[in-house]
């Protein structure tokens, strides 16, 4: 299990990473590595095929975010290992997998028409079974508007049966819109995009109903910076993520406020220690929304 509020439980094949940009400087996966891996150097990118099997062994569906404690997109980890956490999660229809990375590039150039073939070589995973994984949602995570405008126009390119951004930590005000609109006009986020997986428009899994690829983001996920040291997040950056969601309709969960929230210049005061009550919050922030299909 986990304490991340938008999943029910975290599976890490890989551990380990590196920063890429401004959001990574405060990691919270890179303060807590200690616990777990004492002496080990959180640089220090390692996959566990040890742990492949794990989501096999769990019969109670559940929604499990993939590598919290690395990108599963890390240069470090081979196509080949790729290939065999892609073939586990498509051998799991019952659950969802979450995938969030940061290389959006590399991501995309992963998901090529060569995929269905690597992996049906990578892991425990039969010709006959779909390769479509529409239980699989993929994600780039955002901290400002640089890099919303740099991830999410590839996530859009990226064939996926559910597309998220995390926008957490979010360290300025940041606008969704724009960037969605600027992939519709070069024609990324188009259903023809797709046909490396072609699959994924006709078929489902076991337990799954056909995918259906749709224009833009399926759900956003936003939130402040946690830990020490927090970063301030001003709570009308949550709000007009929020709000820019309810008028096109797609989904979205605050996660928190962060460890230093911010409204009309005052600092806001919260009683939960990890900032994550919604009763606490500013009016209109306490929502908690998930996609459809929801397979968790």
């Amino acid at each position: 299990m986990t304490r991340i509020e938008w999943t029910d439980c975290v599976w890490n094949p890989v551990t380990g990473c590196s920063k890429v940009s401004s959001g990574c400087s405060r990691c919270y996966a890179e303060r807590i590595f200690p616990l777990p891996y004492p002496g080990r150097n959180f640089t220090d990118v390692r996959c566990h095929p040890e742990r492949l099997r794990e989501p096999l062994r769990w019969r109670r569906p559940r929604r499990v975010f993939v590598n919290s404690m690395s990108d599963l997109f890390h240069p470090s980890v081979p196509d080949g290992f790729l290939d065999q956490v892609f073939a586990v999660m498509a051998r799991c229809p019952r659950h969802t997998f979450q995938v969030l990375t940061k290389r959006a590039d590399r991501m995309r150039a992963y998901l090529s028409p060569q995929t269905d073939e690597r992996i049906s070589r990578g892991g425990p995973v039969r010709r006959d079974d779909h390769l479509s994984l529409p239980n699989v949602w993929l994600g780039v995570s955002v901290e400002n508007q640089d890099c919303a405008d740099e991830r999410i126009p590839v996530l859009l390119a990226t064939p996926a049966a559910v597309r998220f951004v995390s926008v957490e930590p979010l360290l300025g005000p940041v606008d969704l819109t724009g960037v969605v609109k600027l992939g519709m006009e070069r024609g990324w986020g188009n259903a023809t995009t797709f046909n490396a997986l072609r699959t994924l428009r006709q078929y489902g899994s076991p337990g799954h109903p056909g995918g259906v690829l749709r224009d833009g983001l399926d759900w956003v996920i936003v939130g402040g910076e946690s830990g020490p040291k927090a970063r301030r997040c001003e709570a009308a950056w949550i709000r007009s993520v929020v709000n820019g969601c309810r008028e096109r309709g797609v989904p979205v969960f605050v996660k928190q406020l962060g460890g230093l929230p911010v409204e009309d210049g005052q600092r806001i005061l919260l009683q939960d220690p990890k900032v994550g009550d919604p009763s606490e919050w500013p009016g209109g922030l306490g929502i908690r929304e998930y996609p459809e299909p929801d397979h968790g």
